[in-house]
């Protein structure tokens, strides 16, 4: 039995290097090459990530489209895999819900901005399924949950927890951040000029990065076991 536990923590530990860094090359490569239509490179506070993945508007939209797809897929394989560890019982809703969000990603990476309906529709879920994912995180390690359990993974967990609710809150609110008050994640793209620094965007990319960290420390924990 413990030897099962540790082969289905290797393959777990793997495929989750494996979608981490496929997600994060993915992304990185194509912000580099990134030119906008007056050939400013990428800035994170008002480029989203939907057009890093617009075909005919970023060279390397098939870089970053094909890491989002490939890599979500390889983290589903992890949180499969690590559903096998079972410590508490409230670990399966936590997988579950990952499996919900990284299949949300990998759907916007298959369906990019230029099929705007199915794409919004996939950063939609891919937040809502945040949201549920680090609040059931949230009552996994209160339920004394310790195969994922870490201070940095709590302190991330939370902050992951409190960007994606905020990010849902705010996008519902007539604030006039986006172009008719519509939720962010349906204005992924804004037509220029903007503002230098645009609400949406800079949003989109906190709540992105913390659900990273989140994501790795969460995969790190069972490079030890």
């Amino acid at each position: 039995m413990i030897e099962k536990s540790r082969k289905l923590s290797s393959l777990a530990f793997k495929f989750g290097v494996l979608g981490s860094v496929g997600l994060i090359i993915g992304t990185v490569l194509s912000v580099l090459g990134f030119q906008d239509f007056e050939g400013q490179g990428f800035n994170f506070l008002n480029h989203t990530l939907s057009e890093l993945g617009h075909y005919g508007h970023s060279k390397f939209a098939v870089v970053i489209n094909g890491g989002l797809f490939f890599g979500s897929l390889s983290l589903i394989m992890f949180c499969l895999f690590s559903i096998q560890l079972m410590d508490n019982r409230a670990l399966y809703p936590l997988l579950i819900a990952l499996v919900c969000t990284f299949i949300s990603l990998a759907a916007a990476g298959l369906f990019p901005i230029n099929v705007y309906h199915l794409h919004t529709a996939a950063l939609k879920y891919f937040f809502y399924s945040g949201v549920m994912s680090s609040f059931l995180y949230l009552i996994y390690i209160l339920m004394k949950g310790r195969l994922f359990y870490s201070r940095w993974n709590a302190l991330t967990g939370i902050l992951t927890f409190i960007s994606f609710f905020s990010f849902l809150l705010f996008s519902h609110q007539s604030l006039g951040l986006t172009n008719a008050d519509r939720p962010f994640y349906q204005e992924m793209v804004m037509s220029l000029p903007r503002p230098d620094i645009w609400w949406p965007a800079t949003f989109e990319w906190i709540c992105i990065g913390l659900f990273m960290l989140w994501t790795l420390g969460l995969v790190t924990s069972l490079r030890s076991r």
